[in-house]
């Protein structure tokens, strides 16, 4: 059997994960029409359907799902093999995609640390609200914050990551809380990133919150934190996220561990085999001893 068309293996990646042949199109600089083309193409070259449309768009088949897996470790292996190539000296560059809040409040202020123990290696690093692709192959890692349920990637989930009521100390000096109840009457921060919010928070704890109307509303932690850390409110956040602010004295957790609740919200994601490599190796090996310290420095 023929070998297909790279393009045609692009647009069908790309169609793959943004799950429209329309956002594929605009990602790829083609038209819809040309995008449908070069799958119909691979799709006759294959000789079965890759996709199947559903209510919500397009769904891969089962054939679709093993050739989604193969091909994009593929694209990957060209992609480093082309830098390889065209790269004038033997530099090993550790590329690392994160959520913005994980990447400013808990990756910044550690890099020292990772550049201590591997000074061979040039780490760069890029923050945004995307999950990005791995099939140009120009990311190792992407630290993402969610459920974790990302198919054909391997996910590690930072463990010991709990969410907590947070406040600057000059704030509970001036306005004392001693149970769950009594933030009822306080100002609170509400962050709509959190994987549990106040209304889930209030029922863990037994109290019953009527709707309540917050004083500051952000769509993302590190507002949330930095609010908090201002004296402006309480905020729920990350104690993992606002673990420098909580060092730095600048936060402190409103009750004890009683009242935090653990979650899996930010995971290490990457191709199976992006894990041979040597500098990832390292990496990861470097987050978990760093979640490990931060988590034993809360407790």
């Amino acid at each position: 059997m023929r070998i297909p068309p790279l393009k045609a293996i692009i647009a069908f990646e790309s169609v793959a994960r943004t799950k429209s042949v329309n956002r594929a199109a605009e990602e790829l600089g083609l038209t819809a029409s040309a995008v449908s083309h070069q799958l119909s193409n691979l799709e006759s070259i294959i000789g079965q359907p890759l996709f199947q449309r559903s209510g919500r768009g397009l769904v891969l088949t089962p054939t679709g799902e093993r050739y989604l897996s193969d091909v994009t470790g593929s694209l990957a292996d060209l992609s480093r093999a082309t830098e390889r190539a065209s790269s004038r000296q033997e530099v090993d560059i550790l590329r690392v995609h994160s959520s913005p809040s994980f990447g400013l409040m808990w990756l910044l202020p550690r890099l020292s640390s990772f550049q201590e123990a591997n000074g061979d290696i040039q780490l760069n690093l890029a923050c945004s609200y995307e999950n990005v692709s791995f099939s140009n192959g120009y990311y190792d890692i992407d630290i993402r914050h969610g459920y974790g349920n990302w198919s054909n990637l391997e996910v590690k989930t930072i463990r010991g990551e709990f969410i907590a009521p947070l406040a600057a100390p000059k704030y509970l000096e001036r306005h004392p809380v001693n149970t769950p109840a009594d933030l009822l009457a306080h100002r609170l921060i509400y962050s709509e990133t959190p994987l549990v919010q106040w209304k889930q928070w209030f029922g863990r704890t037994g109290v019953s919150a009527p709707q309540k109307t917050f004083d500051f509303s952000f769509d993302r932690s590190y507002m949330s934190i930095e609010t908090a850390a201002l004296g402006l409110g309480i905020a729920l956040e990350s104690l993992m996220l606002a673990s420098v602010k909580i060092r730095d004295g600048l936060l402190v957790p409103v009750f004890d561990d009683s009242c935090a609740v653990e979650v899996g919200a930010h995971h290490l994601v990457y191709p199976k085999q992006n894990a041979e490599l040597p500098r990832v190796e390292r990496f990861l090996a470097w987050m978990e001893r760093e979640a490990a310290a931060s988590s034993a420095a809360r407790r």
